[in-house]
């Protein structure tokens, strides 16, 4: 089974990540950081991607640590988990309605690392969590996952849906891409032989 575990310890974040690539779902996630444990939930469940994220955070300041470094460790735990990316798909999109929200998310998992956010969330918090540290975690993610990710949103007026839509697009596309390919399943899907 394609499966990681990644340990991050700093002055500001205490993290574990597990992933199971090859799961159903499963998630287990604690953060101190409501929203966006609910968010990872999310992830989890529309990728099927078995998670476990525990953080102690430095949340006597703010959130921003949390979910950042969260980002970080759970992109290395899914470089890990690839191995060298043998059989996989590679790439993957979605197009995600959700309510008022439409979000399209297209991702390639490259090795080459680059985030396209093209998405307004109109308010400055959902309850305490502030809006823009959903673009910081897609940012860890892309960054140390080595993901091509482009999100769009393409409608939208509730700032919750947006974002709950934003996750759900790039879980979705996430199992796309991260299937193995029957018809190519012990070949790097590159022609570089190499991702």
């Amino acid at each position: 089974m394609r499966s990681a575990t990644v340990t991050r310890n700093t002055a500001e974040t205490k993290i574990t990540v597990e992933v199971k690539l090859d799961g159903s779902g499963q998630y287990d996630n604690q953060t101190g950081v409501g929203f966006f444990d609910h968010m990872l939930d999310q992830l989890a469940r529309h990728s099927l991607i078995d998670m476990k994220v525990r953080c102690d955070g430095d949340l006597h300041i703010d959130d921003h640590h949390t979910v950042e470094d969260v980002g970080i460790a759970l992109g290395q735990a899914l470089t890990q988990a690839m191995g060298d990316k043998r059989g996989i798909v590679r790439y993957g999109a979605c197009l995600l309605p959700m309510d008022d929200a439409l979000v399209r998310a297209a991702l390639d998992l490259s090795a080459r690392p680059f985030l396209v956010w093209n998405v307004d969330l109109p308010s400055a918090k959902i309850g305490t969590f502030d809006t823009e540290l959903v673009r910081e975690f897609f940012q860890a993610l892309s960054t140390h996952g080595g993901i091509t990710l482009h999100v769009d949103m393409l409608h939208g007026v509730n700032s919750h849906h947006i974002a709950e839509a934003a996750f759900k697009a790039v879980a979705r596309s996430l199992r796309d891409a991260l299937e193995v390919d029957p018809r190519k399943a012990d070949a790097i899907p590159s022609t570089k032989g190499a991702l």
